[in-house]
């Protein structure tokens, strides 16, 4: 077993540094197939990626999975959501009510399609660039009320990982909502946008401009 901090980690750990900070993989991400070949998402891309956050880490799941579809198994047991494949956390999104409430094969269909434009336009991993959009929108301060006295006020508070994630996935997908109503430009291409603008800090992102807003009021509020 390796070893990091005089700990004893599994044999399906991985140590990564980003920069000094050491960060261990808890999804194994080196499974293979019976036939030895390696998973791949939809068939095409490989789970070879950077999470640049050390504190949102435990949360994105990215244990290789050729069908991010997990049929719920996780939904009753407490912090299920971190054994959930991050790809299908925006699935899952995809599917809010309205037009696309419960169509999960047709909310797959556009997150995969997504992935295609992205790795069109950018040439990279398009998962790489979903996970660099999920970091770049995740808010680290946010506000609550308190009520002391009789008197109601807010305070800045930090945020933690798993509502990080959370926040930063809803905005990405709100954004490619908004921008696709009354719009003839279809939702996967409005995603696409969304998530490259995002992993770019593109102030253009709503997903980004709705973190800065957040953390703006709670600067305010210390």
């Amino acid at each position: 077993m390796a070893s990091i901090f005089g700990e004893q980690l599994p044999k399906t750990s991985r140590v990564e540094y980003v920069g000094d900070v050491p960060i261990v993989e808890e999804c194994p991400r080196d499974l293979k197939s019976i036939d030895g070949e390696s998973i791949l998402l939809f068939g095409k891309w490989n789970y070879d990626v950077t999470v640049r956050d050390p504190s949102l880490r435990r949360y994105i799941c990215l244990k290789p999975i050729y069908l991010p579809h997990t049929e719920g198994r996780h939904q009753s047991r407490k912090f299920g959501k971190t054994q959930i494949p991050i790809v299908e956390r925006l699935i899952n999104l995809m599917m809010r009510p309205g037009r696309n409430a419960g169509k999960k094969h047709k909310a797959y269909g556009i997150v995969k399609r997504t992935f295609e434009i992205l790795h069109y336009k950018s040439g990279k991993n398009p998962l790489q660039v979903y996970i660099d959009a999920i970091i770049n929108t995740a808010p680290r301060e946010e506000v609550t009320r308190i009520i002391m006295g009789g008197i109601a006020y807010t305070v800045s508070v930090d945020v933690s990982p798993q509502r990080r994630l959370d926040l930063a996935l809803r905005w990405l997908a709100e954004g490619a909502r908004m921008c696709s109503f009354n719009n003839p430009k279809p939702i996967e291409e409005c995603l696409a946008d969304e998530i490259m603008a995002a992993a770019a800090g593109d102030p253009k992102s709503y997903a980004v401009r709705k973190r800065e807003e957040l953390e703006r009021i709670a600067a305010a509020s210390r």
